[in-house]
């Protein structure tokens, strides 16, 4: 040891400016740091939630109650509240519904593990007591799920119905639920035996004006695009639609070519090939009988006339994914090389037709057979009501989803997370030591989802609980809080369902992301970084704005 540590010089290991805290300090302050967030969507949650206004750096708003997309609005800094925005990432990615749910229960099992530590417990008998109460947790809620048929419209349309409730269109969440659900239904695909939804074989496509209950289900798609030559006829019945990918132009080169033209004759001559070349792409068209063409990529302004003189209705640079999308619905194929198209690859239609769709014109290809994609148009009097419109669909879309492919169900209301609690409550006892402590904070952390529900209505949440755990205890187990009507009540018979993969996914996300800030004992920050040396202005090393830092 040299003599310089002896006499006290310090030892920098880390980079001047970094910051370090451990043990208690760390733990307390992403603890701090994730309920924070917790408590920013708890009043979100359920019938009687509230939303959140959030506005950008832009100055743009968004309305909503949905927990992904509040946290992802906000703009968060601190690396454990980021780890509660994964959480309800998963979530979505995953189900597509329950974000807040999940979120609200990270919080409570964090919340709860503190005062555990403090008690000093350590951290990894907490992680094993609730790695431990999780599995019960899954294992309870596979268990008293209700199976039922993946096409049973009924069910799923309460399912999507319930997932809406929480949300601002709450009040036409029937109508709605019924279109997601129909979406849903009409995309399923049965693969050896099991049913699989691609939710992007549902196509939303969003339009500001009339009201949310002129949303509507169309049996095709609808494109954001118009006619692409005002001589062209707006409407065709009975459609046979040509898929193209390839441009309907005369391409150039892909090296550097040179046409000598001396005299005006071969100019004109020059001039007539192209127009040929184009005339017999467009004859080609005709011959197969195609009377729509709808083309991924550009179109000559000449085409287009050739088009127009055969009343061929005609659009042009669809998204790639709308191709795809098309080629379900109307089964056509999308084709490369005019000269292999045959009669056979061109999709049907009842109807193509553009319409006037608030300041816009939009192609409706509907009275698509048997579609195996489909469009919903959401309608709504403000930008911020169809937004939240689309957010809600796309909820309601992913517990259909949901639902079809692992067809089991549970009750809502806060009735499965008590059940589970009880259960853990009881399974505390059977396990040695400290363990049991964390399996009964997993229990309490559960009972947070029905006590934000009883607040959130303005309810009394001691009376609330004391009544739900007693009739729980008598076996009761689908009672959970009417949040309407402010009163605890069996939630099957008031038909209010939620997927149990989505319980189970909550369960998983929340559990994982706790025990993952719990691990952490030691925060290590590196120093902000510097701003690198601006040039001089004149001579070097003088005058100001030479080396500096912001």
């Amino acid at each position: 040891m040299s003599s310089e540590l002896a006499a006290g010089t310090p030892v920098l290991i880390l980079r001047e400016g970094s910051s370090r805290s451990r043990g208690r300090e760390a733990q307390h302050a992403n603890i701090m740091a994730a309920r924070i967030v917790a408590e920013a969507v708890k009043s979100a949650l359920g019938p009687k939630g509230m939303d959140k206004m959030l506005v950008d750096s832009f100055g743009d708003v968004t309305i909503t109650s949905d927990g992904r997309t509040v946290l992802d609005e906000m703009d968060i800094q601190h690396p454990a509240a980021k780890m509660m925005v994964e959480v309800a990432k998963t979530q979505d990615a995953e189900v597509g519904d329950g974000t807040t749910t999940a979120v609200i229960i990270t919080g409570e099992l964090l919340d709860k593990a503190e005062d555990l530590i403090e008690k000093n417990v350590h951290p990894t008998v907490i992680i094993d007591g609730y790695r431990k109460a999780a599995d019960k947790a899954l294992e309870t809620l596979e268990k008293i799920s209700i199976q039922i048929k993946p096409t049973d419209r009924k069910t799923i349309e309460k399912v999507a119905t319930t997932s809406m409730a929480s949300k601002l269109v709450a009040e036409n969440k029937e109508y709605l639920a019924k279109i997601a659900s129909s979406g849903v239904l009409q995309v399923a695909e049965r693969v050896d035996g099991q049913f699989r939804v691609d939710i992007d074989d549902v196509k939303v496509e969003k339009k500001a004006g009339e009201a949310v209950t002129d949303t509507k289900l169309i049996n095709g798609i609808v494109l954001d695009k118009e006619v692409v030559h005002s001589g062209m006829p707006k409407r065709v019945e009975k459609a046979k639609i040509a898929l193209l990918d390839s441009p309907l132009e005369i391409e150039k080169t892909e090296f550097d070519a040179k046409i000598n033209i001396e005299s005006p004759e071969q100019m004109d001559a020059f001039m007539k090939e192209e127009e040929n070349m184009l005339k017999e792409m467009v004859e080609k068209i005709a011959a197969r009988n195609a009377n729509v063409v709808i083309c991924q990529k550009g179109i000559d302004d000449l085409a287009q006339h050739f088009l127009a003189r055969k009343k061929i209705l005609t659009v042009r640079r669809v998204k790639k994914s709308d191709m795809e999308k098309l080629s379900k619905a109307t089964g056509g194929k999308i084709v490369t090389n005019l000269d292999d198209m045959t009669k056979a690859d061109l999709g049907y239609a009842e109807l193509v037709e553009e319409r006037k769709i608030g300041d816009d014109k939009m192609t409706f290809i509907e009275g698509c057979k048997n579609p195996r994609s489909v469009t919903i148009l959401i309608r709504g009097g403000t930008e911020r009501i169809v937004d939240e419109a689309e957010r809600s669909i796309h909820d309601a879309l992913c517990v259909s989803r949901d639902i079809v492919e692992e067809p089991k169900i549970v009750a809502g209301g806060g009735a499965p997370e008590m059940e589970v609690a009880r259960v853990l409550k009881e399974y505390a006892g059977t396990l040695p030591g400290r363990e049991q402590l964390a399996v009964i904070c997993y229990a309490d952390a559960l009972e947070a989802v029905p006590i934000t529900l009883a607040e959130n209505a303005g309810l009394d949440p001691i009376d609330i609980i004391s009544e739900l755990r007693a009739r729980h205890k008598k076996g009761q187990v689908w009672t959970g809080i009417e949040a309407h009507e402010g009163k605890v009540t069996d939630m099957k018979k008031m038909g209010v369902f939620e997927p149990l993969v989505v319980k189970k996914q909550i369960i998983k996300s929340a559990t994982e992301a706790a025990s993952m800030i719990l691990k952490i004992d030691d925060i290590i920050a590196s120093g902000k970084m510097k701003a690198p040396p601006m040039p001089p202005r004149g001579a070097p090393g003088m005058g100001p704005g030479g080396a500096g830092e912001f």
